[in-house]
């Protein structure tokens, strides 16, 4: 029997009879992937301008990159500000939907809406009420204000990727935990976490790229020793068409495919 007559999944439906959607699958993923990719010949360009596809290929912006004190600074600052944002945004947006999960308060759903409104509203509207409290609290430009504006993004994408697993879970097995003489904390820890851990790393993933990859509230925040790696790159599009940009941003792209796939590797649960 052949591959595409082989079922594809438990059903009898057959990879033969799933051609249509593989095609449909492969088509989407071109029309996303394809414009970002474009970027990785131009990264290696030896042209002073952005070149595709490239008359003659040189390593000359990626040791531009890497010689430059400012663009290491500013890449040691975002690689910094999402570690911390991984590590801040995690275990509180874990909390918060655990603790949203479990409750049986009557307004849970209005503060799930409250707690999501970041995604909600237009990220340059968050920038400038940022901007504005951090300049009261005279937090504009410090390493702080990054890592907190930053987590102020990343706690909703944690909220909806463990809020998303806990629905599957069997809240149950925590009761029985209970019951058994583990405390709640306990029972969280030995019972629940482990089978939301894919989850919570993927989440913890995420927010470590939603920090490296932000640049709107970046703009409004950021700045001076400071700078992310994304503000850096936004000003330097600005005054002049750098093809350091192009190998920075294939070095990003790689950096996002690895993180992504060991969190497919390492976090997936067990069968």
């Amino acid at each position: 029997m052949s591959w595409l007559d082989r079922p594809a999944s438990d059903t009898q439906i057959t990879h033969r009879s799933r051609l249509w959607l593989y095609g449909l699958g492969v088509l989407v993923l071109a029309f996303l992937a394809l414009p970002t990719l474009i970027v990785i010949p131009m990264s290696f360009s030896h042209s002073q301008y952005l070149e595709f596809p490239p008359r003659q290929w040189s390593l000359r912006w990626y040791e531009a990159y890497f010689s430059s004190g400012s663009w290491m600074a500013a890449t040691m600052t975002s690689l910094k500000a999402g570690l911390c944002t991984a590590l801040l945004a995690t275990p509180v947006g874990t909390l918060a939907a655990y603790g949203l999960h479990v409750s049986r308060l009557r307004f849970a759903g209005v503060a799930i809406l409250a707690l999501l409104t970041p995604t909600i509203v237009p990220v340059i509207l968050v920038g400038i009420a940022l901007f504005y409290a951090f300049v009261q609290l005279k937090m504009v430009n410090s390493f702080i204000g990054i890592v907190l504006a930053h987590t102020i993004l990343a706690v909703p994408i944690v909220m909806m990727i463990v809020g998303s697993a806990l629905k599957s879970f069997d809240l149950d097995q925590e009761r029985v935990a209970r019951s058994l003489g583990a405390t709640r904390t306990q029972a969280f820890l030995q019972v629940t976490m482990p089978q939301i851990g894919f989850s919570i790393v993927t989440s913890a993933l995420l927010s470590f790229l939603t920090s490296f990859d932000e640049v709107v509230v970046s703009l409004f925040v950021s700045g001076g020793d400071n700078s992310t790696l994304t503000r850096a790159m936004f000003m330097a599009l600005r005054d002049q068409i750098d093809p350091t940009i192009a190998a920075i941003s294939t070095i990003m792209i790689v950096i996002t495919s690895l993180l992504l796939g060991v969190s497919q590797l390492w976090g997936k649960p067990e069968s």
